[in-house]
Order: structure tokens, then C-alpha cells, then sequence
């Protein structure tokens, strides 16, 4: 999709699959199930979503998946699926070398994953001329993780960046290149970032974690994962009408069936709850 100059395509790194009453918090299985059938082991299917980005005459990632630096046992927890990420930036004809920027939305393993790959046994920068962009907060509590989020946090996908020198840690809000924007948008994590896209009168906004699937649109359907539940709830209040309001484009991080929408208008103005419309992107 063009908005203006800026020029963008909804990449994925595949599936994996997550405990759906994890992914839904207080929600009851028997409202959620309706909306993410679970398998025999409660284990819904997401999508790992990535923007792949040309601004400015550079390339900008944000997001690289969970990558494919697995073991046997976490391969059966997570029952990924697909590989996509590689073979998609190829078939658009872009080697890992022509990535200048990556931004990571936060350091959850399905979000960075792809940051690194294995080369000579050892994990490796997978973008070798990139500057990977996160929150410092992020990348300090990543370090030191809690014995709650201790799981999602594994250090060969965000040391060997640190180690080659290639970490630019922000600490603020910031434009990144022409009409891509890094926001603050915390709850699922104490500094995760959103991403808002802008050009030719048009937004888009890449909601990570925040809103990660069309699912988690009305207001209480929030993780189980997120540190600051609460939190999470503000920014939902604060940025779902704003997207409908002003017409921008919604993307999220983990919705395998609607990567892009429309927020209805209508309903945000009546305080009801917002509905998702469906936009193909080619």
C-alpha cells in the first residue's frame, strides 16, 4: 500500500500457537472460543506480522518474527509454522544486507526472533547493516526479566545486536524516517512502542501488542501477558476511537485472517463497541 511517497507490504514469519486463555485474560473460554477456536491443548493460532517499509530511499523492518533458532521441545509448545519472513523479503527482491532500519515494537521472542540467525553454530545479527531500534527500557528489563515474563525473553536474539554494535536504544518518542513514527503505547509491557505510518493525507497504525488481533477490540479483551493490564486499557480507550475517528488504517501484530481494517466510525462515536472492516492490501 502507498500512503504518499512512503510505501509498505504486511510480511509474516508464519504461525506459532499461544494458550488462548492466556491470550484473553478475564475473558470466559466460552465467548472467546467463538472468536479463536482452540485446539486439544487450548493453544490458539496466531500470525507473526511484520511491515516491511520503504521511506526515504531506505528499508525499514519492523518486526522479524520468531525466527528459527528452536529446539524439539519448544517447537511442540509453540507448534510453529512456516519460515515466511526470508522468502518474502527475497520475493520482493530484498536481501537481508539492504535492511537499514529495524524496529522492535518490544523484545518478546515472537517479535524478535528473526533479529538473529545461526551462523557457525553461533547466533548472528540476520540484518548485518541495520540499526535495530528499541525503547532502552525495553532492551534493560529484557536483560533482567521477572520470574512472570522471564519466558518470553531470550537473550541470542537481542546479544549478538548488542555485541556487533548495531542497538540504537531510544528513550523518547521519534520520527525514524519520513512519515514513520515510533510511539509509546505501554500495558503489554512497560515500554512497548506502536508504530504510525503517514503520507498523502493517509495513516496507518501497527499496533503490536496493544490490539493484537481483531478480537481484542472491545475494551476488556486484553492479555493475560500484559504486565499492565490497566495500562493497556487507557491506550485502547485512547487510540482505538482516534483510528476510527480520523479514517487511518489499523494493522496488527498477530491476526492470521484481518492483518489490515477500518475501525468503524459510527460505533466509536456512539461508544459502542468498535467493529473491524476488513481492507485487502495487494
Amino acid at each position: 500500500m502507498r500512503l504518499g511517497e512512503l510505501e509498505f507490504y504486511i510480511l509474516n514469519d508464519g504461525l506459532f500457537r499461544l494458550d488462548g486463555g492466556a491470550m484473553f485474560g478475564v475473558i470466559p473460554r466460552p465467548m472467546w472460543e467463538r472468536v479463536a477456536p482452540p485446539d486439544d491443548r487450548n493453544r490458539i493460532t496466531l500470525a507473526m506480522n511484520s511491515l516491511l517499509i520503504r521511506a526515504a530511499g531506505k528499508w525499514l523492518l519492523v518486526e522479524t518474527g520468531a525466527g528459527d533458532k528452536w529446539d524439539a521441545k519448544r517447537r511442540d509448545i509453540y507448534a510453529f509454522e512456516g519460515r515466511g519472513l526470508p522468502q518474502q523479503l527475497a520475493e520482493r527482491g530484498v536481501r537481508p544486507e539492504q535492511i537499514d532500519i529495524v524496529v522492535n515494537t518490544h523484545l518478546h521472542f515472537d517479535h524478535c526472533g528473526g533479529n538473529t540467525q545461526m551462523v557457525s553454530g553461533k547466533p548472528a545479527p540476520a540484518f548485518p547493516n541495520a540499526r535495530y531500534i528499541v525503547q532502552r527500557g525495553e532492551f534493560e528489563h529484557a536483560r533482567r526479566p521477572t520470574e512472570r515474563d522471564r519466558a518470553s525473553y531470550f537473550p541470542e536474539n537481542f546479544e549478538p545486536i548488542a555485541a556487533s554494535g548495531q542497538w540504537e536504544l531510544i528513550d523518547d518518542e521519534r520520527e525514524i524516517a519520513p512519515g514513520v513514527e515510533l510511539l509509546l503505547a505501554p500495558g503489554h509491557t512497560k515500554e512497548m512502542m506502536i508504530v504510525r505510518l503517514s503520507g498523502g493525507g493517509q495513516s496507518a497504525v501497527f499496533l503490536a501488542d496493544l490490539v493484537p488481533t481483531t478480537a481484542h477490540i472491545p475494551d476488556p479483551w486484553i492479555m493475560g501477558f500484559d504486565l499492565y493490564p490497566l495500562t493497556t486499557l487507557e491506550n485502547k480507550k485512547k487510540w482505538l476511537p482516534e483510528i476510527a475517528r480520523q479514517g487511518w488504517l489499523a494493522l496488527f501484530g498477530h491476526d492470521r485472517v484481518v492483518p489490515a481494517a477500518r475501525l468503524d466510525l459510527q460505533s466509536a462515536e456512539r461508544g459502542e463497541k468498535i467493529t473491524a472492516v476488513p481492507v485487502a492490501l495487494e
